[in-house]
């Protein structure tokens, strides 16, 4: 007789366990995560007068005697539950910032506010989809005596977009030295849009908080040539955020404006490098600022929120622009399962950062990344609610609630992860049906909505 599989086997195991339904009914309540967290304790509520017991639960009556819990990693290439999860919570967050609610005013959707895009410099020619790969009339190589283009109409799928047409030609230093100063790229644009939409008002720009707040939500997200762009939601509001009203001269052409001229004038120098010499990075010519209407002429709210949510989700790996963990030997770089153009990025990001110029960009702790060492989501503090304040009120909705005046003691330890291949089966098809029946109820939202 043929003898089953391990996972078949160790999932009619655990089926047969006596307390497989509680094992269950924790995969559940995890939403199905793939690497939930094992944990071992207790948690005592108590009478904050009386000192009377009024709850208390311990992992000695669970299966394995550990409790699971949810490992919240936002990518989709490591735990499909939890990504969807995320999501959602980004979802919320962003489109509260956009159009009100978690304890942002309704008001917030007649103020100026754009969707902007912010791109990479050029960093040498690369395969690019349709006609735009192919080369002008006049054709030509390269100075190492390539061809300009490849005289292809690639599709949007094709592998070799995004690949360079000449890997010689190609600045890969630039571009790993630009990704690991992205993130103070991005600062310095929002301090600029400041001072200009002060400047334009007749503002001394150091007074621009005593009249105006501006608030933002970003999310990075990898192109096709491995090089990150930027998505933001930004709002002006009063000098006190949501709750205030932005002055009468803040216009979304003004914002519009102050928006563009700062993405062509900031830039952010390199530290000089007896290697490879100072670079002078700035954002790339694509600028897009978009005004976001409430009358349907625009780009729409809910779309914007759902655009964000969704790349937030993206691992590296999942763009294939980079990998989702770290890389700590040359070795590692080389076995990749990654493009020959990201894998020379690595291999600059890993030279780059055995230089001590560059020892506090930590490069080759960010190789997995290109060197990139931003959140994928970054907001500001008064754009919209937190993801902490989104799980607590989805906690309060699910029953898990401190009564008023009481105490809570808890001693919790780690004790591992992950499932076994059979639970894992389980889990994955617990999160399948999970996904499929928020697909059906939302699908009956959208339906009774269309009907009304």
């Amino acid at each position: 007789m043929r003898q089953l599989p391990e996972t078949d086997r160790d999932a009619i195991r655990l089926a047969q366990d006596p307390r497989f339904a509680r094992w269950l009914e924790q995969i559940t309540a995890t939403g199905g995560c793939s690497h939930p967290v094992h944990l071992t304790g207790s948690t005592t509520t108590l009478d904050g007068t009386t000192g009377e017991i009024l709850h208390h639960y311990d992992t000695r009556n669970e299966p394995g005697e550990r409790l699971l819990v949810r490992c919240r990693n936002r990518r989709a290439t490591v735990c499909p539950a939890c990504s969807r999860l995320h999501a959602g919570d980004t979802y919320h967050l962003v489109r509260a910032g956009l159009l009100g609610g978690k304890n942002i005013p309704a008001t917030v959707r007649h103020r100026p506010r754009l969707f902007i895009t912010l791109t990479a410099p050029s960093f040498g020619p690369v395969h690019r989809t349709g006609e735009r790969c192919r080369p002008r009339r006049d054709g030509g190589t390269c100075e190492h005596g390539r061809p300009v283009g490849c005289g292809l109409a690639h599709a949007p799928d094709a592998p070799v977009v995004g690949e360079p047409l000449c890997p010689d030609c190609y600045d890969y230093t630039a571009h790993v030295l630009w990704h690991a100063h992205a993130s103070k790229l991005w600062d310095r644009f929002v301090i600029d849009v400041r001072r200009r939409l002060a400047s334009s008002a007749g503002l001394v720009q150091s007074r621009f908080a005593d009249h105006a707040r501006l608030s933002f939500a970003r999310v990075a997200e990898y192109q096709k040539r491995a090089a990150v762009h930027v998505h933001a939601v930004v709002r002006l509001d009063g000098p006190t955020g949501p709750d205030d009203e932005p002055p009468a001269w803040g216009t979304v052409q003004l914002l519009i404006d102050a928006a563009r001229t700062s993405a062509r004038r900031v830039l952010v120098r390199s530290s000089y490098s007896p290697a490879v010499g100072e670079r002078a990075l700035r954002w790339g010519d694509q600028i897009d600022a978009r005004p976001l209407h409430t009358d349907g002429d625009g780009p729409d709210d809910d779309a914007v929120a759902a655009y964000v949510a969704k790349y937030v989700t993206k691992g590296a790996s999942e763009t294939g622009a980079g990998l989702d963990h770290s890389l700590t030997t040359w070795a590692d770089i080389e076995s990749a399962p990654v493009s020959e153009h990201v894998r020379t990025l690595m291999r600059a990001c890993w030279r780059l950062g055995g230089l001590p110029e560059y020892g506090p960009l930590r490069l080759r702790a960010w190789t997995h990344t290109l060197g990139y060492r931003g959140h994928i989501l970054t907001k500001s503090r008064a754009y919209s609610t937190t993801y902490a304040a989104l799980r607590a009120e989805r906690a309060h909705h699910m029953g898990h609630t401190d009564t008023p005046n009481a105490i809570t003691e808890r001693t919790w330890r780690y004790i591992g992860s992950g499932h076994t291949p059979g639970a894992a089966l389980i889990a994955a098809g617990v999160a399948e049906d999970l996904a499929a029946n928020r697909e059906i109820t939302l699908e009956e939202i959208r339906r009774t909505a269309v009907g009304h």
